[in-house]
């Protein structure tokens, strides 16, 4: 099947971005990454609310984002290619409030996590566009300072929602949270429509069939991860889930090297650069949600603390990734990314090691140490794993290489709140609400997933070893 050629729009192809461009930019990634992050701040809101949340139930109300937001990342950042990457972005905001005016109004599980899912699905059409809009506006000279940008927003955008979320949770109903964005992406929109400038299109592939099968095997496996403490490892259900999400995972492999324009072609994974590129971006944010899930819990039904002070008490986890982003660059322009990722991923494994042993006693200063350690860890490295992805592919593929880096952030984004969720689950029998039940869990399932990031750190850094043969 032959792909229609598209007229592409004259704009410069390194025109560098203007102030107000950047600005209005990077606010819809700090939109888009907030919701990830405030929703944490609700869990014992949601607990307590008519809405009857199990604990796997509340496990997906935080994750329906994330997996829709992963599994159409991809699709998504090539219909940016193709249509134009401002119109994606606006199309992104207008689902995105959709789906949190569908949350808002849910009476019941279901349609919380379908509102969750749709928002989801307008945060993948936003994220690809942000990043290749500026990439692309930047031009390469310009390219590891753009990234930078997009990665400053993107942890100021876990800041706002942590400090959002927890002013929220303190004073207003949890539907506020919801019902606040609809202003806010409709004042976006409007920024942007007037101040972003369209981009060259370029033939692209969205694969509808190979975006179905990669949702669905996502799903089916966190299907088993979520589950599994309240149905039972070897129960029929988990076992079917598991292995329903092998092989649609497979199947969508297989589907990707026949089709002749694939949603992406696993061939691309020859280079190992971007290979290890990815797995490090996936490791970043499989250590930083699994600390988001448990954080807020851990400093409300632990340390006492409100849910405003516990939305301003995770400010150190932001500094790092508030600051670090510009040395990183000096330090890659000087030495290349290879320190940067693998001191990154360090710093992220041994941060979440100093979690897991805090406990009602532990001072906040101390707690706070221990967030700025691997807030310095995300800052340092997200930008090269970033730079990692998207220059290994052509100019033209920008967008894809936008979506297939976020792509592997959210997946370890939603792989770090099922596992570190179902340690939960497993070890409480249900919600932990106090000191006795919640801290041994959270210690385990914090060095769990920190030992998995170690050993993606050393993964990352030998894929990144100086030789000869770039794949």
């Amino acid at each position: 099947m032959s792909t229609p050629t598209l007229t592409p729009v004259p704009v410069p192809a390194a025109t560098p971005p203007g102030r107000l461009v950047v600005l209005a930019v990077c606010a819809c990634v700090l939109t888009a990454q907030s919701m990830v992050a405030a929703i944490n701040l609700m869990i014992p809101q949601l607990t307590n609310s008519g809405l009857d949340l199990t604990a796997s139930q509340l496990v997906w109300a935080v994750d329906a984002y994330v997996i829709v937001f992963a599994g159409l990342l991809i699709p998504a950042g090539a219909l940016g290619d193709r249509n134009g990457r401002r119109r994606a972005l606006l199309a992104g905001l207008g689902l995105f409030a959709l789906g949190a005016a569908v949350s808002a109004l849910a009476t019941g599980p279901a349609l919380l996590i379908a509102g969750r899912a749709v928002s989801g699905a307008g945060a993948a059409l936003i994220m690809p566009a942000t990043m290749s809009i500026l990439v692309q506006l930047a031009g390469p000279e310009g390219r590891a300072r753009a990234l930078a940008s997009w990665t400053l927003a993107l942890g100021l955008g876990g800041l706002a929602g942590n400090v959002g979320g927890g002013l929220i949770a303190q004073f207003l109903p949890w539907q506020a949270l919801f019902w606040s964005m609809l202003p806010l992406a409709a004042l976006l929109a409007a920024t942007v429509a007037r101040t972003v400038p369209d981009s060259p299109r370029h033939p692209a592939a969205t694969d509808g069939l190979g975006s179905l099968l990669l949702i669905g095997g996502l799903a089916a496996l966190l299907f088993g991860i979520i589950e599994g403490p309240s149905q039972g490892w070897a129960s029929t259900r988990v076992l079917t889930g598991f292995a329903a999400g092998a092989l649609l995972l497979a199947l969508f492999t297989g589907h990707a090297l026949r089709a002749a324009h694939p949603l992406v072609d696993p061939r691309v994974f020859r280079n190992r650069r971007l290979r290890a590129a990815a797995l490090g971006s996936a490791a970043g944010f499989f250590g930083l949600f699994a600390l988001f899930y448990v954080n807020s819990q851990y400093l409300q039904y632990v340390k006492g603390f409100s849910a405003a002070l516990t939305g301003l008490a995770i400010v150190p986890l932001t500094v790092g990734m508030a600051l670090a982003p510009k040395v990183a660059v000096r330090i890659q322009a000087r030495y290349g990314p290879r320190p940067l990722i693998g001191g990154g991923l360090l710093l992220i494994g041994l941060g979440l090691l100093c979690v897991s042993t805090a406990d009602a006693g532990t001072p906040y200063p101390l707690y706070a140490g221990y967030l700025l350690v691997l807030s310095c860890g995300m800052g340092l490295s997200a930008p090269a794993l970033a730079f990692g992805v998207v220059s290994e592919l052509p100019p033209g593929q920008a967008g894809l290489g936008a979506g297939l880096n976020t792509a592997a952030r959210e997946v370890g984004a939603a792989l770090g709140v099922a596992a570190v969720g179902t340690v939960l689950a497993a070890h409480s029998g249900g919600h932990p609400t106090g000191a006795g039940e919640f801290v041994p869990a959270m210690s385990l399932g914090l060095r769990l997933v920190a030992l998995l990031v170690l050993a993606a750190a050393a993964t990352a850094t030998l894929g990144y070893r100086p030789d000869k043969c770039r794949t």
